[in-house]
């Protein structure tokens, strides 16, 4: 992740701002560094792994998908929106692996549990790109809705043509949801993750109002915008049910008060998504059906191609540097 993670960019282009349950001022924080965290503030509490690589996964995944759209945009200013929403994505991705790394270097029980990747580590220690680059699909615990390709429903062998409408409809249920969880988050038990959910909000406000403007713009266009916008929302929508399940790693951070349990953010949620819905002429369909486990390590089966291809230059040079 190097090669890419020191990267700064802007955030993703952004229309007229859509009304959210979260404050929308203040100027962005600064993170110190991962180091401060474990050993840190006063009355600071560290996170449960399991979280925060909970909250690493789900954007490294979602951004490495979105990066796909780069050089492939349907205009060039949407691909420059979707390639700078990509390193937002990773950009906090690095912060949350990086908080891991030395939330587990600093545990002997943690390090043994994770002793078995190798790759590059700096000395006995991991590193972010240890979590990133050499863990195999299982011991992710992203969102499977973040994993999925962007088309429609089709087989994890099959190909299928890139549909915007599909990006765009996923990038606005998943923000909807990360503007309230990066919110909630600034009063993190956790003084390193709190730092980065400050930061993170500033970003997912304009990744929320980027992907809202968008599908306003395809419910109420022409009719094969809006049929495309209501096939993706169809598609993906059901997904949406892991938001609420509970997952292994949300119930201990939620009771130490260093997480969020997203039950409570259901009805804001619901809210955000009805009133963009509304304003776009789109149906909200419904969202029962099997209830996914990516956060429990079970994944579609594009994750395995999603991780292939993510991991195989680090794979092939474990000790690489660049």
């Amino acid at each position: 992740m190097n090669a890419v993670l020191n990267t700064t960019a802007p955030s993703a282009a952004q229309g007229s701002p859509k009304q959210a349950n979260v404050p929308l001022g203040g100027s962005e924080p600064s993170v110190s560094p991962p180091t401060a965290v474990s050993r840190g503030a006063a009355g600071s509490v560290g996170a449960p792994v399991d979280y925060v690589l909970h909250l690493a996964d789900n954007a490294l995944v979602l951004g490495q998908r979105n990066a796909e759209w780069c050089g492939h945009g349907p205009i060039l200013e949407e691909d420059l929106a979707l390639a700078n929403n990509s390193l937002d994505l990773i950009g906090q991705a690095r912060l949350l692996y990086q908080h891991a790394a030395t939330l587990i270097n600093a545990d002997a029980t943690q390090a043994a549990r994770f002793a078995h990747l190798r790759g590059a580590r700096q000395g006995s220690e991991l590193t972010e790109d240890t979590l990133a680059y050499f863990r195999d699909v299982p011991e992710f615990r992203n969102f499977t809705l973040l994993e999925l390709p962007h088309h429609g429903p089709l087989a994890g062998t099959a190909a299928g043509d890139r549909d915007y409408a599909t990006t765009i409809a996923r990038n606005f249920l998943y923000s909807a949801l990360m503007v309230l969880v990066w919110d909630r988050l600034q009063t993190s038990r956790d003084a390193q993750l709190a730092a980065i959910a400050a930061k993170s909000l500033k970003e997912v406000r304009y990744h929320l109002r980027h992907a809202s403007d968008w599908l306003v713009r395809f419910g109420d266009g022409t009719p094969e915008s809006r049929q495309r916008a209501q096939a993706a929302l169809n598609h993906l929508l059901p997904y949406c049910q892991e938001f609420w399940t509970g997952g292994p790693a949300e119930q201990p951070a939620a009771a130490n008060h260093t997480g969020v349990a997203l039950a409570e953010l259901q009805a804001d949620w619901n809210a955000l998504v009805d009133d963009t819905l509304s304003e776009a002429t789109l149906q909200r369909p419904s969202g029962t059906g099997f209830v996914p486990q990516g956060t429990r390590g079970v994944h579609s089966e594009h994750m395995g191609y999603l991780v292939a291809e993510m991991q195989s230059l680090a794979r092939n040079h474990p000790q690489g540097v660049w």
